[in-house]
C-alpha cells in the first residue's frame, strides 16, 4: 500500500451520511461560516458544529478543506 492510499479518507463508509451531512458538506463549499450556514438552514450554530464534527468524523478529516476534497474524490462535489 502506498503512502498516498494511507493518507486518503476512505470512501466506502462503515457508516454512511445522512440526508442533514450530505446538506451540511453542500454548504462547506460556500465561502461562510458555520454562523450563517446555521441561519441558512434554521438551526443554531451548535447544531451545524455538531453535523460538521460527526461529519468529519465520519469521513476521517479535520478540517473544511480535507471534507471538500473528500467530496470531490467520491464525487459528491
Amino acid at each position: 500500500m502506498s503512502i498516498m492510499e494511507l493518507s486518503r479518507p476512505a470512501t466506502d463508509l462503515a457508516t454512511p451520511l445522512t440526508r442533514r451531512e450530505r446538506v451540511v458538506l453542500s454548504h462547506l463549499s460556500e465561502d461562510i461560516t458555520l454562523e450563517q450556514v446555521a441561519t441558512q438552514l434554521f438551526v443554531t450554530r451548535n447544531t451545524i458544529k455538531s453535523q460538521v464534527r460527526s461529519l468529519y468524523r465520519k469521513i476521517g478529516v479535520s478540517t473544511r478543506a480535507e471534507a471538500l476534497e473528500w467530496a470531490r474524490e467520491v464525487g459528491l462535489r
